[in-house]
């Protein structure tokens, strides 16, 4: 007995024991499994990345792209946020549907008010219609649950034996997608308008993403488009494209944690970094000038019905370029900035690049002013290995140097440079002299905007160099840009010293700026002084006697120096007519040079239309000249300040604050009836001004005599009438008489003189 007894025990202890084993082996597996998760296993690191990246996300933050300005910070290129509100209307936040219906019938009816794109009675279809598309019920099923809370009335529910309610259930399905519901993007004032109407102001959760887009716009439209640039698929050029790092800024980041489909929220403390919004660009160009510019050149290639043409207006001392227009033709037949011609188009300038020529043959070559040569009156001669070489014009035929600049003579100068370095075998020091001292053969600095290099040549190993060489001294077998020939020109202008061309002047962020750009100096000077004064001299004198005397002969107002220059294209097109290429450099005044202007044109021999330089480029030259002399008031007379006062003897009617403060600046007294409103205005034989108001009766014809147009027609079409004007100036007459009564449709009659 006291054995089995023993052994019960034994049984007993052993089986303990392998309990214990068993649960420290456990343990022990429990705890290598841990070990390996932690630190071995990549498999919970993956799954750990995925739930975190379902949780947590990093969202980049756009830096704002910095704006292209004009040289008086008018915005080329800006950009602007444009917002969209996505809902997501299977939100839970919108199952209420009776609540939802009201808020969303009020926001159709603001909606519709808002952007007039439709009815009310349309509107509402979205938003009403949207949700029971958005989520359905499926998988019904019944459940029970406790009628009441409280143990006393649980106590009572189960003594009527209604302690459970049956009710039915539904697993819901819904489509998160987001339904943009604003019929086009909106800016950041108008949505400052729309994000207060129902739902939009998070009456009901938040049941929308307001999505943001950086939208570039350019306000000027087409105007110096070419200049400007463009970014995207449209294509990467301009000062879009040079500076797209300076202008992109830098993206920031912020950690961001998800709240519901589609939302999230900062996550404080997380690893953020602000963006850093691009430099703004101020340019150079002056808009008022490219304006007209652009108006001029559209105007002289629709006239001349020509293919392409470019105007460069740039100012001589800074080499700041104030306007550049390119304008090619559409198929369409109208005329768009196309290509940036002014830099990318390297073509043979013909006879422009005589100053080239001129410079040589003084400089250089030592020829006298004086020296003559026999041009033989327009026919075809041969210079040296060169044949059919002519004039465009008859007249000439033993002329000197100054005549040969004015009249733009070929065999003059072909003459004169094969004699001094084609039958001297100094060709080499021909090119040597166009590269080293006039700076001819190398860009000009525009190159990260497309500037392409010239070719003037530096090897003679050439068939035949001798052909090559006259060819050049009238500007064939040479190409050039039309930016590396008004810089040549500048130069002479500037005194000899040759500067770079700026484009843009300044990176600015906010108000401090950040870099600017001056230009840099090319060359000192680009020829001996007595050289430089004869050749202005001769370039004033193609304005006074020469090829430019049709646009510039009266030097009563203002002189100017030009030179013109045709070349004829010589391409796959000469097959089917002869294409020239017609150009005008000009600047003024000649005596103190201030501005230089270039305008070059390339059009097809046409009956009855230009092809030219003087001709075809010349009207476009002409106008910016007159317009850029005609709004420069500091170069007229200025008007003494001394001697008796003057006063004005009449002044236009209008707004009566306007007008009292102009007569309070202009006139020695000023009297009225009223502060405010609209008055006709005379002036007495002291010179004070009376201001009489009109009267507030609107269904009497107001006396809108003496006043201005803008004036006259707001007066007027405000009281309902229809008005028709003729003439400018201020209003004299009027069909209707003052004090009449008049009712809204009225036509009236306005004469303005």
């Amino acid at each position: 007995m006291k054995q089995e007894r023993s052994k019960v025990k034994s049984d007993i202890l052993l089986r303990v024991r392998l309990l214990y084993v068993l649960f420290i082996l456990a343990g022990a597996i429990v705890l290598a499994r841990l070990v390996w998760v932690q630190l071995f296993s990549a498999e919970v690191a993956y799954n750990a990345d995925r739930l975190a990246s379902r949780i947590f996300t990093e969202e980049v933050i756009p830096a704002q792209r910095g704006s292209i300005l004009s040289r008086d910070g008018e915005p080329l290129a800006t950009s602007i946020f444009r917002y969209q509100a996505a809902f997501d209307f299977a939100s839970p936040g919108l199952d209420s549907l009776k609540t939802f219906r009201e808020q969303a019938d009020s926001l159709a009816k603001l909606l519709a008010a808002f952007f007039r794109d439709k009815p009310p009675s349309a509107y509402p279809n979205l938003p009403r219609e949207a949700p029971p598309r958005r989520y359905r019920l499926v998988n019904p099923r019944d459940t029970s649950y406790l009628r009441s809370e409280g143990w006393i009335s649980r106590m009572m529910d189960r003594m009527r034996g209604e302690e459970y309610v049956k009710r039915r259930i539904y697993d819901t399905i819904r489509d998160h997608t987001p339904v943009n519901i604003f019929p086009r993007e909106v800016d950041f004032a108008e949505w400052e308008t729309l994000r207060r109407y129902p739902l939009l102001n998070w009456n009901m959760g938040m049941v929308y993403r307001l999505i943001e887009r950086d939208e570039r716009i350019y306000p000027q439209g087409e105007l110096a488009r070419r200049t400007i640039g463009l970014t995207g698929d449209k294509g990467n050029y301009g000062i879009e494209e040079a500076y797209r790092e300076e202008l992109a800024g830098r993206d920031g980041k912020a950690l961001r944690q998800r709240i519901a489909r589609g939302f999230y929220g900062r996550v404080a403390g997380g690893d953020h970094e602000d963006p850093v919004d691009g430099f703004d660009i101020v340019t150079t160009l002056d808009l008022d000038l490219q304006d007209v510019a652009d108006k001029a050149l559209r105007r002289q290639l629709e006239a001349q019905n020509a293919l392409w043409g470019t105007t460069i207006v740039m100012e001589v001392h800074t080499g700041e370029i104030l306007a550049m227009v390119n304008l090619g033709r559409n198929a369409d037949g109208s005329f768009a900035e196309r290509e940036n011609y002014a830099l990318g188009r390297s073509m043979e300038p013909g006879s422009t690049f005589k100053l080239a020529t001129m410079l040589t043959l003084l400089d250089d070559a030592r020829m006298p002013v004086s020296t003559v040569y026999d041009t033989h009156n327009g026919d075809p001669v041969t210079v040296g290995p060169a044949r059919n070489i002519r004039d465009s014009h008859r007249g000439d035929r033993e002329i000197d140097f100054r005549r040969a600049v004015a009249s733009s003579s070929n065999v003059y100068f072909a003459k004169a440079i094969w004699d001094r370095y084609g039958s001297t075998g100094r060709k080499q020091e021909y090119s040597d002299f166009l590269h080293k001292e006039l700076h001819l053969g190398q860009t000009v600095g525009l190159e990260r905007l497309g500037e392409r290099k010239p070719s003037v040549t530096t090897d003679w190993k050439v068939p035949d160099p001798g052909v090559m060489l006259v060819k050049m001294s009238y500007g064939y077998r040479v190409r050039l840009a039309p930016i590396q020939m008004i810089t040549f020109y500048n130069a002479i202008a500037n005194g000899g010293k040759m500067i770079s061309p700026v484009l843009v002047r300044e990176l600015r962020r906010g108000d401090r700026v950040e870099e600017r750009f001056e230009s840099r100096t090319i060359a000192s000077s680009i020829a001996s002084r007595a050289a430089l004064r004869e050749v202005q001299q001769c370039l004033q004198a193609v304005c006074t006697e020469g090829t430019a005397s049709a646009f510039f002969r009266d030097t009563t107002r203002l002189r100017v120096a030009a030179k013109t220059g045709t070349a004829q294209i010589t391409d796959a097109r000469s097959r089917e007519g002869r294409y020239y290429l017609g150009s005008m450099v000009a600047y003024f005044p000649a005596d103190a040079p201030r501005y230089t202007v270039l305008t070059t044109i390339e059009t097809r021999a046409q009956a009855g239309k230009a092809y030219y330089g003087g001709p075809l480029a010349g009207p476009v030259v002409k106008r910016m000249v007159d317009y850029i002399f005609n709004r420069g008031r500091d170069w007229y007379g200025r008007v003494d300040d001394g001697g008796p006062r003057r006063y004005p003897d009449r002044m236009k009617g209008g707004d009566i604050a306007q007008v009292r403060r102009v007569a309070d600046r202009l006139s020695p007294r000023a009297s009225f009836e009223s502060r405010t409103g609209w008055g006709r205005v005379t002036v007495d034989s002291l010179s004070n001004v009376v201001i009489t108001s009109l009267p507030g009766d609107r269904g009497v014809m107001p006396d809108v005599r003496g006043m201005g147009l803008k004036d006259a027609l707001f007066v007027l079409e405000s009281r309902g009438l229809k008005v028709r004007f003729s003439g400018r100036g201020a209003v004299t007459q009027q069909s209707i008489t003052a004090g009449a009564r008049i009712a809204p449709g009225t036509a009236v009659v306005i004469t303005l003189k």
